[in-house]
């Protein structure tokens, strides 16, 4: 990539270059440029140093700052009292080595442009040596006409290319009339552009300089950059860098992925300013929307108060407040909360506690796992032994334990007749076999990987009924289907099941953080409370147990249910959906609608009639979900199926154009 730079002069000295160079560097490193910084001649002061330090350098300080004195006078003047002179070749050669590390170099000039360096040699000049074009830094105030104008029009007498007029506020006034008027004056009478203001900052933090800056300064203009070249700069080093998730990276490395950059409300935002609906709540996890302002206020305040402290022999205030809070709006029975941070390390969370808690009580003999078929309970080692569906899972079938797989419907228009046909299977299982089963895990009335299963009403709370008989504990599996995904909070209270362990996990922060947490009975809990002598603590965890920072985000997801009565508004939405879900069954690439609440499966087929599956060599719902990005909407597909599940505050109008965009592409890649 070439390289590019730009040099920061100003009307006279204490206009506020290094102010204005500190903040330049802060929006360029938010945009992941490597910048660079350099201040050829300091005279007094310790400027160069704060900056280097403020923009964590690495640079040999001796190219940042070649030249240092002690008095604060011209640098000509300061050079001589030093007995020493400035050579414009040392400086010169020392850009060209920081200049040769970093994509963007910002070098800071000594007072304004006719500030002499050496006998015959000014600032000027060596802006004109290093080839760079100037921004001119410059006062609100009065008097800043005349110094600007003037600066202008030398630089454009000695052929240098003026970017523009960057002003600085450097004290806390609001000033008047003339600070409101003498840009467009500036601007009307030099012909030059009012690149923004670097408004008065009472912090100069990288975070703080991006919230109040990135609006005010056109960035973009001052360094030449194209929202097309950060992009091109992403995806080369996303090619070099990133092995990504579910993802044959020989295809990845051969396509233009799609790099997002921010978020508002239902929308993604990619790095070129390209809006996507989030069709898929960013994997199933959003739920009030990107930047809901509650939860972004919560993590703020959290993090002014603690970030992290461990759970292993400590406690903190979210995590207990946000246990109260799950227990509170749990099925009731579960009483306990063991902190983790993903739907994976729940479930193997779950297992263990199940295992364990047989060992503790003495059921030694209790050690089998029961699981459905096409089941998909996470990627650790115990939840992949807990899984059903091979594509996922035959690879580590010598790592894994191994558990009982219990035949389920996964195929389409499966009646009910044949749930119920297994659940006899389970519990013949179980009468033979409970002295050695332990728990039976599912994902209750929606399997989401295995294509979005629906199962028939009755069929979850007979699992129960059958597991409280044989006492085999039941796991549920709630990490897709808690937090409103469903139409109720969670799934199990379509049935009022109320489960021994639950795990939660996505949408439990709003999408915000990693965060899960596996919920028991106080009957569980006890089954570990014992002397420490006998050993029988539950040996798990991790460093960030419990953290915080993604408790209190959890609390504020709980408390915007609460507010903005999420649930109570969904229930429209859900019923607006199925009927607009109609028209899609008409297709004759359409085989199946699956729907509970706001969680969909669009199954496609080659054959309505016979009902023949796509071979998943031919990658057809990813192709579908390519077609349908080109219509503004991002879709993730599972084989041949394809998923909806929005977040829960999309409006009917977003709602309409994801079925929209979603309807025309299968007809013109499928159908």
């Amino acid at each position: 990539m070439k390289r590019k730079g730009i040099f920061v002069t100003a009307t006279d000295t204490g206009a506020g270059k290094t102010y204005a160079s500190l903040v330049l560097g802060h929006l360029l490193k938010d945009k992941k440029i490597d910048v660079g910084y350099m201040k050829p001649v300091q005279c007094s002061g310790d400027d160069a140093s704060k900056i280097t330090n403020a923009l964590d350098l690495k640079d040999d300080f001796n190219l940042i700052n070649p030249y240092y004195f002690e008095e604060p006078l011209s640098p000509n003047t300061a050079a001589k009292r030093a007995g020493r002179k400035i050579d414009p070749q040392k400086i010169i050669k020392a850009y060209q080595k920081l200049s040769a590390q970093h994509e963007m170099m910002i070098v800071e000039g000594a007072g304004g442009l006719l500030v002499p360096l050496c006998k015959d040699y000014l600032i000027a000049d060596l802006i004109k040596d290093l080839e760079l074009e100037v921004i001119i830094v410059s006062r609100l105030g009065l008097g800043t006409i005349n110094h600007t104008l003037l600066s202008i029009n030398q630089a454009k007498s000695l052929g240098i290319n003026v970017k523009g007029v960057l002003f600085c506020n450097t004290s806390k006034n609001k000033g008047g009339i003339p600070e409101q008027t003498n840009p467009s004056v500036i601007k009307d009478y030099s012909g030059v552009d009012i690149l923004g203001q670097v408004p008065f900052l009472d912090k100069v933090d990288q975070q703080a300089i991006v919230d109040k800056c990135s609006n005010a300064i056109n960035i973009n203009k001052i360094f030449n950059l194209s929202d097309k070249a950060i992009t091109n700069k992403l995806v080369e080093m996303d090619k070099r860098y990133v092995w990504h998730p579910f993802t044959q990276m020989q295809d990845w490395l051969e396509e233009d992925p799609l790099v997002i950059d921010r978020a508002k409300g239902s929308y993604l935002i990619d790095t070129d300013g390209n809006k996507y609906l989030d069709g898929v709540s960013s994997l199933w996890v959003n739920v009030h929307g990107h930047g809901q302002k509650y939860i972004d206020q919560a993590i703020k305040d959290q993090i002014n108060k603690l970030s992290h402290s461990t759970l292993l022999g400590l406690s903190n205030t979210p995590s207990v407040e946000l246990a109260k809070e799950l227990v509170r709006i749990a099925p009731k029975g579960l009483e306990k909360v063991f902190y983790s941070d993903s739907g994976s390390t729940s479930v193997e969370i779950a297992i263990k506690m199940a295992y364990q808690y047989w060992q503790n009580v003495g059921k030694k003999k209790k050690t089998k796992i029961v699981h459905l078929e096409n089941s998909y309970h996470g990627d650790t080692l115990g939840s992949v032994s807990v899984g059903g569906i091979s594509l996922f899972h035959e690879v580590y079938s010598k790592l894994i334990f191994k558990a009982i797989k219990l035949d389920f419907p996964s195929e389409m228009h499966t009646g009910s007749a044949d749930y119920f046909n297994c659940l006899k299977r389970l519990e013949k299982l179980l009468k033979v076999e409970s002295g050695s089963i332990g728990a039976f895990i599912v994902e209750p009335i929606v399997q989401g990987a295995a294509g979005m299963i629906i199962w028939p009403k009755g069929v979850l709370k007979e699992m129960a009924r059958i597991c409280e008989k044989y006492e085999v504990l039941l796991i549920v599996d709630e990490v897709a289907t808690g937090f409103g995904r469903t139409g109720k909070m969670f799934a199990c209270e379509h049935e009022g099941v109320r489960p021994d362990i639950m795990c939660l996990a996505k949408g439990i922060t709003g999408g915000y953080l990693p965060l899960a947490a596996t919920l028991t009975t106080k009957r569980v809990f006890d089954g570990f409370l014992f002397d420490y002598k006998d050993k029988k603590t539950f040996f798990h965890g991790h460093t960030y147990t419990g953290n915080p920072l993604c408790c209190a985000a959890a609390l504020a997801n709980l408390e915007v249910f609460k507010e903005q009565r999420t649930l109570q508004k969904l229930q429209p939405k859900i019923e607006f959906l199925t009927r607009k879900l109609k028209r899609f069954e008409k297709l004759n690439c359409v085989g199946e609608v699956r729907q509970k609440g706001f969680m969909v499966g669009i199954e496609l087929v080659k054959d309505k009639k016979t009902r023949a599956l796509f071979p998943w060599e031919e990658g057809i719902g990813v192709k579908v979900c390519k077609k349908v990005r080109e219509k503004g909407v991002i879709l993730r597909p599972l084989g041949s199926v394809i998923v909806l599940m929005p977040p829960l505050s999309i409006t009917l109008k977003e709602l309409k154009i994801l079925l929209d965009a979603t309807y025309s592409s299968i007809e013109e890649i499928v159908c």
